[in-house]
């Protein structure tokens, strides 16, 4: 019987822990959006073939801001009007089901270096700014000749729901994030490609994780993974994980019940030593900070994708 009280434990403490302070702002992903036009797969990173697709992805920005606008919702559609903007670069769009993304941040034909950032929970055009934000932060801190990609390639799950506790909408993501990643190592084989996985996006970078060819998989803020070890993610990657003082995730319970209906909690911390992951200093933000400029966290993300050692960097036993 005392099991109950656990599994109850659990899913109240994961639903506390992760609360965003924007929990509350993503709505149901019910805004009509055309689909989008068929784009053929990137087969060179040239510099004209890249605005090719940056354009047709631009074409259907504007038809979703159309579709919004007509629908009533000022809010989607003030937020399409400025994705939409010709300095901005998107490798995919589609604007129903809450949005799929992957905006370019850089200059994507150039770069050496190259960071794949996937968003936890409460992420959708709604709120897409703030993800960016982090995108735009963490390029900056880079510098030339790197790329930061902002890859919203799933219907995230509302903090404030049972989704959030299992790992169904990370099992539906994975293999679309795997199939990108693919592509991307496809068009740049000579560039440092790192994956940043914050919060509930670690789920989905676990289960993309076996045999992709990337340098660095980072989880931050992370609830958990699915896996008990590193070893579980069949990864070549160097797997690192980080969680700042300030995070409240730190008080979830990670655990991993079986219940007849689902499997419930993501497992191991990433940040003890059972999970064998190199933890790294994140400093003392909340949840959402990690991208913030100025942070800690930040640089030391940097470090990571840029292939030098973090502070606090080492390797559990």
């Amino acid at each position: 019987m005392a099991f109950r009280p656990r599994r109850a434990l659990l899913a109240a403490l994961v639903t506390a822990s992760v609360a965003l302070p924007v929990s509350g702002a993503a709505r149901p992903s019910a805004v009509p959006a055309p689909a989008p036009p068929h784009l053929a797969p990137l087969t060179s990173a040239a510099p004209a073939v890249l605005d090719a697709q940056y354009a047709a992805n631009r074409e259907g920005i504007r038809a979703a801001e159309f579709t919004a606008a007509r629908h009533g919702d000022r809010r989607r559609a003030a937020a399409l009007r400025a994705m939409a903007d010709p300095a901005r670069r998107f490798l995919l769009f589609d604007g129903r089901d809450g949005g799929r993304t992957a905006e370019v941040v850089g200059d994507l034909s150039r770069a050496e270096r190259i960071a794949v950032l996937v968003p936890g929970s409460d992420t959708s055009l709604d709120t897409y700014g703030r993800f960016r934000a982090g995108a735009v932060a963490l390029r900056q801190e880079l510098g030339d000749r790197a790329a930061v990609i902002a890859w919203l390639g799933y219907r995230t799950p509302r903090t404030l729901s049972p989704e959030a506790l299992t790992d169904g909408r990370a099992a539906d993501a994975a293999p679309r994030l795997g199939d990108f990643v693919r592509r991307l190592t496809g068009i740049k084989p000579g560039a440092r490609l790192s994956l940043l996985c914050h919060s509930y996006g670690s789920v989905v970078c676990a289960g993309a994780a076996p045999g992709l060819r990337v340098a660095d998989i980072v989880l931050y803020g992370s609830p958990g993974t699915g896996v008990g070890h590193i070893g579980g993610m069949r990864t070549r990657a160097t797997v690192w994980a980080a969680r700042s003082t300030g995070d409240r995730i730190a008080g979830v319970p990670h655990l991993r019940l079986r219940l007849p209906f689902a499997t419930v909690g993501f497992g191991t911390d990433p940040v003890s030593e059972r999970f064998g992951a190199r933890v790294f200093d994140a400093g003392a933000g909340g949840h959402s900070d990690y991208l913030k400029p100025g942070s800690t966290s930040l640089e030391n993300l940097a470090r990571i994708v840029s292939g030098t050692t973090p502070t606090g960097g080492g390797r559990h036993a």
